[in-house]
């Protein structure tokens, strides 16, 4: 059985798990990062357990506060944006639970008192978003959104940083040892026999050390405070959601140009026909695709586009241009910087800019500098060789677990290319707990109890 040992401030009390089903071994389930695939791992995992169906005691470990990405304090956003996708398609979405037969629809009509409905129906403000047109809430909206429903499951949260991951060891066996750090610099030993580690990494990162080249934190920290610096020329280094979210509050200076830079041909827009969003809310059909088809579909949909909303707001500002290329050198030239542009096909480029925002967005692998060699050899082992994304990607079970890997090591993040383009966003919540919580003991246990119910 699994357990998450050590007490230290920065662990709440435990509650007294009162739907825990009677005799029942409880895995535990370890996520690092209490964001929107996090809540709806355990969320599912309350319905589950309250229905008297078996799954993990899920336990979360976030540095800040639950949903941290979608506020200022988390360094991806000033909260101000607008999600970039329907509110909808919240924690339960698409509710259709393929968890034990015969009870999936009392799974979705539980797992639907934590939807965004319901968020609205309990703050009053249902009629109001249904008269506007259902707008797309800003980004700290959002993150109340996954605050209540933190609340409504009194998830069990740890507040620390992770600094340390190990996989295996004599007293552990199979499970995982995570290492975590308060705010006051108390240290908590956590044990359990999964992982699931979400959230894109640092958002501190910058191409060069300059004051102005802005990491994505360091521009909403300024933006924020109304402190960017005075520019006339701008460049964002970036063809995603991060890029687009920052030239949109960038259109809303003064500036006389400001020039995106990524190396796509164009600025794309995110497919959003049904066919498109089917793919994302249904992985069903993905494994009929082929790899080239499934980078298609990715590509056209989700790496390196923007959002409808966003593209629309940039179509109609003379000021924004598209520079095709990959930065390969940031150099300061008096009061400006100099950035060298290549491109396969021709000659480097030079341009000058006096500010730059690199958002480039998270980082694949960075959870891998948590963990320890011994853990780093485990999952090369398990991948088939070095650590790449590549390799990483293709490993994705079913479950979003790393093939292979004693104790399971769930990465939804690196889940689209073998699994489908849903899982690393907010496109497919309700599948991708289904999919972490269906380990093969709680399987067999709900169709025992299917079957002796029968």
């Amino acid at each position: 059985m699994g357990t998450v040992s050590g007490r230290s401030p920065c662990e709440r009390p435990r509650r007294d798990m009162r739907e825990r089903v009677e005799n029942e071994p409880v895995e535990t389930l370890l996520v690092v990062g209490a964001g929107p695939k996090a809540l709806a791992v355990a969320a599912k995992s309350h319905v589950l357990r309250t229905l008297g169906l078996p799954a993990p005691r899920v336990v979360v470990v976030e540095s800040h506060a639950v949903g941290g990405n979608w506020l200022p304090s988390g360094g991806w956003t000033d909260g101000q944006h607008r999600l970039g996708t329907s509110p909808e398609k919240d924690i339960g979405f698409p509710y259709h639970s393929t968890w034990a037969r015969g009870r999936n629809r009392d799974i979705d009509q539980a797992m639907s008192a934590f939807s965004w409905t319901s968020f609205l129906i309990e703050h009053g403000t249902y009629a109001e978003w249904i008269d506007r047109g259902r707008p797309s809430p800003q980004h700290h909206v959002w993150a109340k959104y996954l605050q209540w429903v933190a609340k409504s499951i009194d998830l069990e949260l740890v507040l620390g940083r992770v600094e340390r991951i190990r996989h295996g060891g004599n007293a552990v066996g199979d499970q995982w040892q995570v290492g975590v750090v308060d705010a006051d610099g108390n240290r908590t030993e956590l044990t359990a026999d999964g992982l699931m580690i979400t959230g894109p990494g640092r958002s501190s990162r910058a191409l060069a050390e300059h004051p102005r080249v802005l990491s994505i934190a360091e521009f909403w920290d300024l933006a924020g405070k109304r402190s960017l610096p005075v520019a006339s020329r701008a460049a964002v280094i970036g063809g995603g959601e991060t890029a687009g979210s920052a030239l949109d509050e960038l259109v809303r200076h003064e500036m006389l140009t400001i020039s995106v830079i990524s190396p796509m041909a164009t600025l794309y827009t995110r497919g959003e026909s049904f066919f498109e969003n089917s793919l994302f809310s249904d992985p069903v059909k993905w494994n009929a695709l082929s790899i080239q088809e499934r980078r298609d579909v990715i590509r056209r949909t989700d790496r390196g586009v923007f959002s409808v909303r966003v593209q629309e707001s940039l179509l109609g500002d003379n000021r924004v241009h598209h520079l095709q290329g990959r930065v390969t050198k940031i150099a300061p030239r008096g009061e400006s910087l100099s950035l060298t542009l290549t491109n396969e096909l021709r000659a480097d480029q030079v341009h000058n800019f006096d500010l730059v925002v690199d958002a480039t967005g998270g980082q694949p692998l960075w959870f891998l500098d948590m963990f320890d060699q011994q853990t780093a050899d485990l999952l090369e082992l398990a991948v088939g060789g070095p650590l790449t994304q590549q390799r990483i990607e293709s490993s994705i079970g079913y479950d979003l677990a790393v093939t292979g890997l004693a104790g399971k090591l769930y990465l939804p993040n690196m889940a689209a290319m073998a699994q489908g383009p849903g899982f690393p966003n907010l496109s497919c919540l309700g599948e991708l707990s289904d999919r972490v919580l269906r380990t093969e003991p709680a399987r067999a246990r709900a169709l025992a109890s299917h079957l002796a119910a029968r």
